[in-house]
């Protein structure tokens, strides 16, 4: 998915970031498989969420699959260029992570299992990059909306790297932070690989599996 074979590996100060542009870029008027509107507010009853885990792309595939997931969509957050496109993303200079963003019903999926889903779909310890995608872009980030998900996906953190050492892994570097302003990335990544059935999806998880969700 990369554009670049060389990537900033730190992350761009605010300073020096792209000055990016007052309006959204274009994006999808509907989700390409439900029909949904993208731009949906979330349902009364209904929570979100959003995760940065590598390639959006595969990311994306992995949310909308789960039962109790109402709408998902891809874009950019956690950088300092307002409404940036993918180009400068993928230049570094906008701080911005890949992420999905993910509406759900709690009552029939909690977010520990939209959490036990991240840990175990990627490599947390990998710093700025997932496998082959280098860039900061593509670090591990949990965006948590209310000090409850705040608090669990901090304690969620804490059992995933206790496992991780058990399995001799290295440290969680997972950003757990307030989620930011979201950016809708362009209409051709919304539910790419819907689209794009044989297209790149880089997620690899460790092979450790999270308790949390689980009920131990």
């Amino acid at each position: 998915m990369s554009l670049f074979a060389r990537k900033p590996v730190t992350m761009i100060s605010k300073a020096d970031a792209l000055p990016g542009r007052a309006q959204p870029i274009p994006t999808a008027e509907r989700h390409f498989l439900s029909d949904i509107p993208l731009k949906s507010p979330v349902p009364e009853g209904m929570a979100e969420a959003v995760f940065g885990m590598g390639c959006f792309w595969g990311v994306e595939r992995l949310f909308w699959d789960l039962p109790g997931v109402w709408l998902t969509m891809v874009g950019y957050a956690a950088g300092h260029t307002p409404n940036p496109t993918y180009q400068e993303v993928c230049t570094g200079m906008t701080g911005h992570n890949e992420v999905v963003r993910v509406i759900f019903d709690p009552a029939v999926i909690p977010y520990e299992r939209l959490l036990r889903a991240f840990w175990e779909s990627h490599d947390p310890t990998q710093g700025m990059r997932q496998g082959n995608d280098v860039g900061t872009q593509y670090r591990s980030g949990i965006y948590t909306f209310g000090d409850s998900q705040q608090e669990v996906a901090e304690a969620s953190r804490a059992l995933f790297q206790h496992r991780l050492m058990r399995a001799g892994r290295g440290v969680v570097t997972t950003e757990i932070l307030p989620a930011p302003e979201f950016y809708f990335a362009e209409d051709y990544h919304q539910q790419y690989l819907a689209k794009n059935p044989g297209g790149y999806c880089g997620l690899a998880g460790t092979g450790v599996s999270c308790p949390i969700g689980l009920g131990v």
